[in-house]
């Protein structure tokens, strides 16, 4: 009987390292280079006049490769980093398609919807980073989540 219980112990004592090793503390919807992003902007301004109606877009600096701002509702925003999740080694920047609805990665012609980052077409699994926003009118707020 203590035999048993000791096999147990040990089995334990082998395995739970292993267990922990397999969990992880980093964010996995990390798969651009992190850069610090925290920025305010006053939608009122006239330079952020794109923004005042639904389906407005912006681009602005910061992230990995620039960020794409879209107004999705009056009260919602998206915040979309231009780095291409095709090849994120490539580091290609998406562009805004001429309907507005698409983003278009000019280096593997995959597409991704400026709505959410979701992928629409071409060789590639990953969504566009996307950056948390908070909206207290007039100011938009854009930053890591």
């Amino acid at each position: 009987m203590k035999n048993r219980c000791f096999s147990r112990q040990l089995l334990w004592f082998i395995l739970t390292p292993f267990v922990l090793m397999q969990s992880r503390c980093d964010d996995p919807s990390q798969y651009i280079p992190y850069v610090p992003v925290d920025f305010e902007i006053n939608v009122d301004l006239p330079s952020y006049i794109d923004l005042s109606v639904p389906s407005g877009h912006l681009l602005v600096s910061g992230g990995s490769q620039g960020i794409i701002l879209y107004r999705y509702t009056l009260d919602q925003f998206v915040a979309l980093d231009r780095h291409a999740t095709a090849d994120i080694e490539a580091a290609c920047q998406v562009q805004i398609a001429e309907d507005g609805l698409m983003l278009l990665d000019p280096c593997s012609d995959a597409q991704w919807l400026i709505i959410d980052g979701s992928v629409v077409s071409g060789d590639v699994s990953l969504p566009l980073h996307r950056y948390a926003t908070t909206w207290n009118p007039p100011i938009l707020r854009v930053y890591n989540p």
